[in-house]
């Protein structure tokens, strides 16, 4: 007999993939409840592909970074007008969220992602533990693995005091396809990833693949993330309140924001953004809204139960490490159970002192990214601090 772990990984997202496919391969038997009963799909979701988001795909998937990402060249500032105000090299990939988990789902295969599968309780006895699902079934493994985002089940049983503290801004995205724009604003985008800074606000557009993967010219989708100051309280709740009247906390999908909110978005990108920036904002067909949070954990395991992800530490987009941050925590978890001969309570007491470390650290890099760009005016083109990464910029 394997003495290996059987586990249960809640939520079926990209981080929740990486680490089932991960504790898979080190021979523990694996299944995955997804509470949607489709396969998911996030529209006008574009991510920047870092190493440990691409690591399970590349490294015994198969897959070269090239059959799933996009790449630029350069990183460039622009002013109002158009013109340059400062440019570096530096080599970027970036996908879709739709792209990477369809990957890796395809990877997993179907048989243990399951489908319609909520899991609305979970408790623990002894070795086990049982979860019970929306449909009243129920279910038990000698792991948990909560991979249920900013939302957590998980979280909320276990750490109920902590809760998702609002950064003070919003990021308006969405995504419009490159062969729509002007050819001068194709050529922008072809080699780059375009920031413009604003007073207590700034953006950022970049190409990614197709709806269909594709990456070829043409075929891409230009990707734009727009950070705004929302005030909590009224502001927020009316910006965050859809055409249908509900009021989302995290996000408000495509097509849910009121024309009221769409229309002042899409003049006010007129206003203020160089020709190449305004066209991609004011272009998308349908832009959508994410409120800002931080959320941190005292602690990511208790028992036989563990956080990953966003369960754990959700972090602001800026080190674009979230994706990244997911995939790294079920890579650890691996390493710790192998490490420990299948022993459950030994794994996850040395995995939790790495990866709180790893989450404390991007959730405070990240912070002072955020808050020099939206309160302190100290974001500044050019600071190695803005690239990319999980560990520290650039890596």
């Amino acid at each position: 007999m394997s003495a290996m772990p059987r586990v249960i990984v809640m939520g079926g997202s990209v981080g929740g993939l990486t680490t089932a496919l991960v504790l898979r391969d080190t021979g523990c038997d694996v299944r995955v409840f997804e509470r949607s009963s489709s396969a998911l799909q996030a529209r006008g979701a574009g991510i920047a592909a870092l190493d440990a988001t691409l690591r399970y795909l590349v490294e015994r998937g198969g897959y070269q970074p090239a059959d799933v990402c996009s790449a630029t060249g350069w990183i460039r500032f622009l002013n109002r007008d158009g013109s340059l105000r400062h440019e570096q090299r530096h080599r970027y990939r970036f996908s879709s969220w739709n792209t990477i988990y369809r990957s890796l789902l395809r990877l997993f295969g179907a048989g243990r992602y399951l489908l319609g599968h909520e899991v609305v309780d979970f408790g623990q006895t002894g070795d086990t533990v049982c979860v019970t699902l929306a449909d009243g079934s129920r279910a038990s493994a000698d792991l948990l693995v909560c991979a249920d985002g900013v939302s957590s089940i998980g979280r909320g049983k276990l750490i109920p005091e902590v809760a998702p503290s609002y950064a003070g801004y919003v990021a308006w995205r969405g995504t419009v396809p490159e062969r729509s724009l002007s050819p001068a604003t194709r050529k922008a985008y072809e080699d780059a990833i375009i920031y413009q800074v604003l007073t207590d606000s700034h953006i950022l557009v970049y190409p990614i693949p197709g709806l269909d993967g594709s990456l070829a010219a043409g075929d891409r989708l230009i990707n734009m993330v727009w950070y705004v100051n929302v005030a909590a309280g009224d502001d927020l709740d009316r910006l965050m309140t859809g055409r249908d009247g509900i009021r989302r906390a995290v996000s408000l999908p495509p097509g849910a924001a009121t024309d009221e909110a769409v229309t002042s978005m899409r003049r006010q990108a007129e206003a203020v953004f160089a020709p190449p920036v305004a066209e991609v904002v004011t272009s998308v067909a349908e832009p959508f809204v994410q409120a800002v949070y931080d959320i941190e954990v005292p602690r990511m395991a208790h028992g036989r139960v563990c956080l990953v992800g966003d369960a754990a530490f959700a972090v602001r987009p800026h080190a674009a490490a979230g994706t990244a941050k997911a995939a790294d925590d079920g890579w650890a978890l691996g390493e710790e159970l192998q490490a420990a001969g299948g022993n459950v309570p030994a794994a996850l007491a040395a995995w939790e002192r790495r990866q709180l470390l790893v989450g404390q650290q991007l959730l405070d890099r990240t912070r002072e990214i955020g808050d020099s760009s939206q309160f302190n005016g100290t974001f500044r083109p050019g600071d190695p601090r803005l690239i990319f990464g999980l560990h520290e910029p650039g890596h």
